[in-house]
């Protein structure tokens, strides 16, 4: 039996640190916010190796004076509150005392400080939670924080750490958080010696907003204004048009103070819900002021967390305040004219191209004659306009390859399409008298439906609502959603040409500008090789810019913009983790979005060269998403319900 001890301070305060320091994201925040809490108005942060190996941090504060140096490095040391009733009007940002003792617990640790009174500035270093120098030394006015070395010490904590590209977007996505909360201060973020974020500290929140986001999002704010004693809150609510596919830009502060809130992200949400399709997700970015006896911020060690006392009432107002800024404004979204032929104009052309007649009931014992009827149908779909399938071939719609469509002459070759199935079909049609055999229900998963014989004796009807196309084969009907089942072939296109590196691009132009906030260049530039490979050309075209050249020639139906923003969003560490094959799918998903939509109008030729693909799959049952492609009715079940079998 294990004997009851008391932990030495050097594991106490490695245990301590693991609440507190995580990763090097954690030490930034900690001394960003100590330099805020100083009364600076510019910090400089700079990273190497992602914060792995070096991280400093400069503010032109108040400063620590010497004999305080050391005392600020012990555990729960602060100069933020004095006694238990200061954690009820909390109003800085940090106030725990863990901070300096946690970061010095597990890394190399260098301060350099002086405060306005002092001649001389102070150097104190400590390593491992062991002070190994303190001396004076020349310095400005302010702090400056260098940290080297992180988890030295605890190699179990190092192994947990993701690449140094992953820890570096972590602490550049918090210095933007920070530099937003705070748009008084000037904050500037150097990695790897190059310059990353600089902001003004100038008080105005839209140039922020600029400078993090980008124009394209700077165009499109909503002012969000509410005040009354107890509770304020301002900001820019951003409009529908550019909501995105994930949180990260929710963006809220309560306090100066950065944080996560369930209640708050709901009130947002809701009040947007009337405005977003689903799954999409508001770009926001409040300032609220509360009291801070309404407040609990000491919930957690990274005080990301808080509670509040009046939840309901914190609600309605944050619900009450984003939903007039919204109603405020028309939100209908502009319309940029595309050089592409008219959807009108294909309708009304449509509508020219020749139609069969519609089916007309018989007596069963008119049933030759109506055999007939239906044969002189078939081949006036092919034959009676050749000008109108000529047009086709000339111009296919552009989700058809372009080796689909026929290229001999209609009038004297023999029509692999729709005219000639119907040709088989009336040489190899029974006699009116003929006895049928037993009825047999068809399994989709036999050789039967996928053989090419088989498919030579399909009977293509026609479409059903726009959306549905019915085809005949072996006392069966098939059900096939033109949708879906455009769906799974793209997918499977796509994933077919990712596997062999075969890719085919179509040029843009004009090219598409893209203006990128830091966290979607980041993403980017992480990812910009994948995106090259599937057939994208992007480059840069100014500081936070990026040009589109060139895209994936089955994505070339779709807007070209929001579909690569889409994408860029779905790319998370926390979803992908950097798997290729991982990002290989969510891309290949994405090409779905070109499928041929419900309620279209295709052709009957176009219809059967998707057939053709659809069945040439090896598993052309489903969607990507899970859903039917093809459904079946057997004739028994047809004449079951017609009461015609008892």
């Amino acid at each position: 039996m294990a004997h009851i001890t008391v932990l030495d301070q050097n594991t106490i305060n490695k245990i301590a640190a693991g609440e507190v320091i995580e990763r090097p994201a954690s030490v930034v925040k900690e001394l960003l916010e100590n330099a805020i809490d100083a009364k600076a108005t510019a910090v400089t942060v700079e990273i190497r190796d992602g914060g792995i190996s070096f991280i400093r941090v400069t503010d032109n504060g108040s400063g620590i004076p010497k004999e305080e140096v050391p005392t600020a490095f012990l555990r729960h040391s602060t100069s933020k509150i004095q006694s238990v009733e200061d954690l009820f009007t909390v109003s800085s940002l940090g106030f725990r005392g863990e901070a300096l003792s946690s970061i010095a617990a597990v890394a190399k640790v260098e301060l350099i400080t002086k405060t306005p009174e002092q001649i001389s500035g102070t150097r104190y270093q400590i390593e491992g939670g062991k002070e190994r120098a303190l001396e004076e030394i020349g310095a400005p006015e302010g702090t400056t924080f260098l940290v080297r070395d992180l988890f030295y010490n605890t190699p179990a904590r190092q192994k947990f750490l993701k690449t140094a590209q992953t820890e570096g977007a972590h602490v550049a996505s918090l210095v933007e958080k920070i530099a937003m909360s705070h748009p008084e201060v000037s904050v500037r973020l150097i990695q790897n010696n190059q310059n990353k974020l600089h902001t003004s500290g100038n008080h105005n929140l839209k140039d922020m907003i600029y400078t993090v986001f980008g124009r394209e999002i700077a165009a499109n704010l909503l002012p969000v204004e509410h005040e009354e004693e107890i509770f304020s809150i301002r900001g820019f609510a951003g409009k529908p048009v550019i909501a995105r596919s994930n949180r990260n830009f929710e963006n809220y502060f309560i306090n100066g103070r950065y944080v996560k809130s369930s209640l708050v992200a709901k009130a947002i949400e809701e009040a947007y819900r009337p405005f977003l399709m689903q799954h999409k997700y508001p770009f926001v970015l409040l300032h609220l002021k509360i009291e801070p006896e309404y407040l609990d911020v000491n919930v957690h060690p990274t005080k990301m967390e808080l509670r509040f006392r009046e939840e309901e009432e914190i609600y309605k107002k944050i619900y009450e305040a984003v939903s007039r800024a919204l109603a405020q404004k028309e939100l209908i979204p502009q319309v940029s004219l595309d050089k592409k032929k008219d959807i009108d104009e294909e309708k009304r052309e449509e509508k020219r191209a020749p139609h069969p007649e519609p089916f007309e009931v018989r007596r069963k014992q008119e049933a030759e004659k109506k055999l007939a009827q239906e044969r002189a149908q078939n081949q006036d779909v092919v034959y009676e306009n050749k000008a109108v399938y000529g047009r086709i071939a000339e111009s296919s719609p552009s989700w058809l390859d372009e080796e689909s469509v026929p290229q001999k002459p209609v009038s004297t070759q023999k029509m692999e399409g729709l005219a000639g199935k119907a040709k088989e079909l009336e040489t190899a049609a029974p006699p009116p008298n003929h006895t049928l055999p037993k009825e047999k229900q068809l399994d989709l998963f036999e050789e039967k439906l996928l053989e090419p014989q088989s498919r030579k004796r399909h009977k293509l009807i026609g479409q059903l609502f726009d959306t549905y196309w019915l085809v005949e084969f072996d006392q069966n009907l098939y059900i096939i959603d033109q949708h879906a089942a455009h769906e799974k072939v793209l997918y499977e296109k796509t994933m077919a040409s990712l596997k062999t590196r075969e890719f085919t691009s179509q040029m843009v132009s004009p090219p598409v500008i893209l203006t990128l906030s830091g966290q979607e260049k980041r993403l980017l530039e992480k990812y910009k090789t994948y995106f090259t490979e599937i057939g994208f050309e992007l480059e840069p075209f100014g500081d936070r810019e990026y040009a589109i050249r060139a895209i994936p020639d089955n994505l070339f139906s779709i807007a070209k913009k929001e579909l690569f923003m889409e994408m860029l969003d779905n790319l998370s560490d926390d979803i992908l983790k950097g798997s290729p094959d991982l990002i290989y799918e969510k891309v290949a998903s994405m090409s779905c979005k070109a499928a041929v939509k419900g309620n279209h109008s295709m052709s009957a030729m176009e219809a059967d060269h998707l057939i053709d693909q659809l069945l040439q799959l090896e598993n052309p049952y489903a969607c990507p998403h899970g859903r039917p492609t093809i459904i079946s009715m057997s004739k028994y079940e047809l004449e079951k319900k017609f009461k015609r079998i008892v």
